[in-house]
């Protein structure tokens, strides 16, 4: 029977349990993005409705740290290590394990996601710049992952032609005058939901 003060035993990287267990909770803010670069509508619509949700990223963070702790159970477990000194003993493989999980909900929530909010194409029928107006608005979001939700809303409106995200909470948005307004735009559902302000 092996043990888990085996020097033999052959070692595995935490790495790869961590990068899963940060990845699957965070599977719908993946559908999100590629279902909205594709054009899907209906899946798209399935899975705004989950990052709707205000504090989403912080579920998932306490997910990703649930299927992390399974991960390093079921590891221990295989090893015969499933006791006080097998944690000791294999500290750095679950040590690397947690920190991959936090450094993949942080990317997702922080970088991933808010770049994602500026890859949209932006309009193609653009007007004369001299015709375009902009307008700066703050949204009070849980965390920067929930931008890409709040851009592609404002690209539907008509008249919006470009959106740009900066960080934390940030939109600024060039809309024709001719098209709609900032009340129209203020207006929109989704701010029923995520609150904001005019600069």
């Amino acid at each position: 029977m092996g043990s888990c003060c085996s020097k033999n035993q052959k070692k595995r990287s935490g790495f790869w349990p961590g990068l899963f267990s940060g990845l699957i909770p965070h599977a719908f803010c993946i559908a999100f993005l590629v279902l909205s670069l594709i054009g899907a509508t209906s899946g798209t619509l399935l899975a705004k409705k989950f990052l709707l949700i205000p504090h989403f990223f912080l579920f998932l963070t306490i997910i990703s740290f649930l299927f992390a702790t399974l991960s390093a159970i079921f590891y221990l477990k295989k090893c015969h290590c499933l006791s006080t000194a097998g944690i000791r003993n294999r500290w750095k493989y679950l040590t690397t394990m947690y920190i991959a999980t936090i450094a993949i909900n942080l990317l997702m929530a922080y970088v991933v996601l808010p770049a994602s909010a500026n890859l949209a194409v932006q309009n193609n029928n653009q007007k004369n710049a001299s015709e375009l107006l902009t307008t700066n608005i703050d949204v009070q979001l849980p965390c920067p992952g929930h931008s890409p939700l709040i851009t592609s809303e404002l690209e539907k409106v008509s008249g919006v032609e470009n959106v740009a995200f900066k960080l934390p909470q940030n939109f600024q948005i060039t809309y024709d005058p001719k098209e709609t307004s900032p009340q129209e735009i203020a207006a929109l559902e989704i701010f029923k939901t995520f609150k904001l302000k005019f600069n």
